[in-house]
């Protein structure tokens, strides 16, 4: 488990990918698709377009809104109180890379930080997408390079 003071938040508002406002589906095409966040999950259902995996928490900017569940083939539900990455959402992410359905984690609590394990964890060909408040969304072409900051970043926790 993993748990990320408030001074250190600073530097997850730096972003790990290329900063859009509108998604190139071109440049998706082929690749498995991961959503953290409602906003960015709502944006390519609207655009008809189920992730491989979605992470969700049913709170855009932590606030509830009103919206329909979303649906997928495998649903997992996790617990993750804010500020932390928990055993159990890490193990939940790492479940869905191994699973060949469409699948939804659906988190009680916070799934801010779950970019962080998304990245670390994601298979080759994988692009991470999660939303930047005000800003767009961040779209992370996962490699070696995006993967060696995350663990950097988690390592740096661990003091």
């Amino acid at each position: 488990m993993y748990f990320v003071p408030e001074k250190r938040k600073e530097e997850l508002r730096k972003p790990l990918g290329k900063i859009v406002k509108e998604i190139d589906l071109e440049s998706l095409e082929g690749k498995r698709i991961v959503t953290v966040g409602d906003f960015v999950t709502s944006y390519f259902l609207k655009l008809g377009i189920m992730p491989d995996i979605a992470i969700v928490d049913y709170k855009i900017e932590r606030k509830e809104y009103k919206a329909e569940k979303f649906q997928a083939q495998k649903l997992i539900k996790v617990k993750n109180p804010p500020s932390y990455i928990t055993r159990e959402l890490w193990n939940s992410i790492a479940t869905a890379y191994t699973l060949q359905e469409k699948t939804l984690i659906e988190v009680d609590g916070e799934e801010d930080l779950a970019a962080l394990p998304a990245i670390y964890l994601a298979p080759p060909n994988t692009t991470v997408i999660y939303g930047m408040p005000s800003k767009g969304m961040v779209v992370v072409e996962v490699g070696e390079k995006e993967r060696k900051k995350v663990d950097e970043f988690l390592k740096s926790l661990e003091g």
